[in-house]
């Protein structure tokens, strides 16, 4: 390969400093029209070319895969389907093409493995949302490609990811609560079912414990099924010791589902009772009240994900593990004070 042409290659040629060489080539005033031509022309001979347009040249263009499983695309939980938007939308910066693939539940049961990687049709992928633990060791096992886990990360597979701040989140929200005179607080989750639903059970509790409450079995209520992720809060809020004065929810589809569910039993948001979700992204028309929550940054988490992607298919160096995102607090209007006041906007 031919050597690169660099500034001071010229400057021996003409005579004169690589100051001067390189104020002419960027058009910057202290250099002669004649000499600035001069300049030009020899760089132009011995093929220069600046240092912007090498890199340029030297970035590769990639083929992504994405893959989401079909419970996280339910016409109502589309938060997933926001986060495929910012992957493709980042990928396009960095002259990447994303394939989506939709991994159905019965493809994670029967460790179906996805077509765009056996097919050797992606130099790489980011998983959106957690897969099945079987169908993650057997995606490593038999496809050796680059992979980076958004969202979510497996303690039994060990990948790259990016999360979102949920043990912090969590613990803000709760302590949020508390700050608005709330001590009968429960958390609205199935633990277990994700890392991220579990993460932010446990800032909750860091909350509650530091505040010297103990948190009843029933203060803790499961909002879907294990099976299939869907959502359902039947016979989960009744026969209460203590009824709650707030409530703490892994989502703001799950805060969205119980606002209604507590409407129904003749409850309302914020007046008897206050709801705070995570991730300030709701489908539009599901909640007529705005919910105060934890704003996640997709687009940061989107950029962090194709950054280490990328330097793991270059073969670059990167750091490994899990990245965390910070994201921030949104009140809007599903809290009361207990003191007497409203929640400022």
């Amino acid at each position: 390969m031919a050597k690169a042409v660099k500034l001071a290659d010229i400057a021996v040629k003409l005579g004169v400093s690589t100051v001067t060489v390189s104020k002419a080539l960027s058009g910057q005033k202290g250099v002669s029209e004649p000499m600035r031509e001069k300049i030009k022309q020899l760089a132009d001979e011995m093929g220069y070319k600046p240092p912007s347009a090498m890199k340029q040249q030297q970035a590769k263009s990639y083929n992504i895969g994405v893959l989401v499983s079909d419970r996280y695309l339910d016409k109502y939980d589309s938060f997933y389907w926001k986060m495929y938007q910012c992957v493709a939308t980042k990928a396009v910066q960095k002259d990447c093409f994303t394939m989506l693939e939709v991994v159905t539940y019965e493809n994670e049961m029967d460790i179906t493995l996805p077509k765009i990687v056996l097919e050797h049709k992606v130099d790489g992928i980011v998983i959106v949302g957690k897969l099945s633990g079987e169908y993650l060791k057997e995606l490593k096992k038999r496809c050796n490609i680059p992979t980076v886990y958004l969202d979510f990360y497996d303690e039994h597979v060990i990948e790259d990811s990016v999360i979102s701040n949920s043990y912090y989140g969590s613990y803000l929200l709760t302590n949020y609560l508390f700050e608005q005179g709330h001590r009968k607080i429960a958390y609205v989750g199935t633990l277990l079912i994700t890392a991220s639903i579990t993460d932010r059970y446990f800032g909750y509790a860091k909350s509650m414990m530091e505040h010297g409450v103990q948190i009843p079995k029933e203060w803790v209520i499961p909002d879907r099924d294990m099976k299939y992720g869907l959502i359902n809060f039947d016979g989960k809020l009744e026969n209460y010791k203590d009824q709650p004065t707030a409530y703490v929810c892994n989502s703001d589809l799950t805060a969205s589902f119980l606002i209604k569910k507590l409407n129904e039993q003749g409850l309302s948001v914020p007046e008897d009772v206050s709801v705070v979700g995570f991730d300030n992204y709701l489908y539009p028309g599901l909640c007529e009240i705005g919910i105060t929550t934890y704003e996640v940054d997709m687009k940061e988490m989107a950029r962090k994900a194709l950054h280490i992607l990328t330097k793991k298919m270059n073969g670059e160096h990167y750091r490994q593990g899990i990245s965390i995102v910070e994201g921030h607090m949104v009140h809007k209007d599903s809290v009361r004070s207990l003191e007497g006041g409203s929640e400022s906007e």
